[in-house]
């Protein structure tokens, strides 16, 4: 784990509560312009997630951050991650384990890009999700309003099983919906470390079968020995292993993401 910052008092978002059919979580909101859903990582808000959030709110758009799990600011640590991950691993909200299904809490996402979009306006919705909330991005297209899905490091479903290695996290009626969205022009961007067994490269293999060209894979040498000294259990592409120095793959990485957002939610 890469060295983090203080806590992240976010005093430069507003907090607020979104409801869905009886589910309320509390979302941070800042900025003006189309909407980018923002999902944190285990263990949650942290700082660098913050960080990244303002990166993208710099763009000219809005960031919405859900909290679906964690202490808002948080910085991370062994313990606070390990607990996090524990009280999500039994929630319903995600069903960790289970392939061939989609996450029950993708349907609540839906509603806040929905919600998100009718308040900000612009072409739709940008979301990036990360770590164990990587894959929710691309349920979230079954929705028309999502035009800019970012998975980073789809961590889920959790399991070593060939089928789980290569499992997206979504049932077949919704990667159906997903396919045909991608045949219509809509992309998906991918981010992994090539050594990240949490991510494994069966999943973004699955997206390659299955979206064909309209899957952007972006995968990090993370290998023993690589030039850039990246380690072999790096994860966060975007947060805590981010290096940002120009030239570095990490920071091409994120800029990547940037550009994505930027062209597709921001037409000249």
């Amino acid at each position: 784990m890469a060295a983090t910052t203080a806590r992240d008092d976010l005093a430069d978002f507003t907090r607020g509560t979104f409801t869905h059919e009886g589910t309320t979580h509390d979302v941070f909101r800042s900025g003006e312009g189309p909407a980018v859903i923002v999902i944190a990582e285990i263990p949650g808000i942290t700082p660098k997630v913050a960080e990244f959030a303002r990166r993208v709110r710099a763009l000219g758009c809005s960031v919405w951050m859900p909290v679906l799990f964690g202490d808002p600011g948080r910085a991370p640590s062994g313990g606070y991650i390990a607990s996090s991950v524990s009280r999500a691993c039994v929630s319903r909200e995600f069903t960790a384990l289970a392939t061939g299904t989609t996450a029950p809490v993708t349907d609540w996402l839906r509603a806040l890009a929905r919600h998100a979009h009718a308040t900000c306006g612009g072409p739709g919705v940008g979301a990036v999700g990360m770590c164990f909330t990587g894959g929710f991005a691309l349920g979230m297209m079954v929705d028309p309003e999502l035009i800019a899905p970012v998975l980073s490091q789809p961590s889920l479903p959790i399991g070593f099983s060939k089928r789980a290695r290569a499992s997206v996290k979504l049932s077949a009626a919704d990667l159906r919906i997903v396919k045909e969205r991608v045949a219509a022009g809509t992309c998906v961007l991918g981010l992994r470390f090539t050594g990240d067994a949490v991510v494994p490269a069966a999943r973004f293999e699955t997206l390659r079968r299955e979206l064909g060209d309209g899957f952007i894979g972006v995968e990090i040498d993370s290998s023993p020995g690589n030039q850039w000294g990246i380690p072999k259990n790096a994860h966060s592409v975007l947060t805590e292993h981010l290096v940002d120095e120009p030239g570095h793959p990490t920071h091409d990485a994120l800029e990547q993401v940037l550009e994505f957002f930027r062209s597709r939610l921001l037409p000249a």
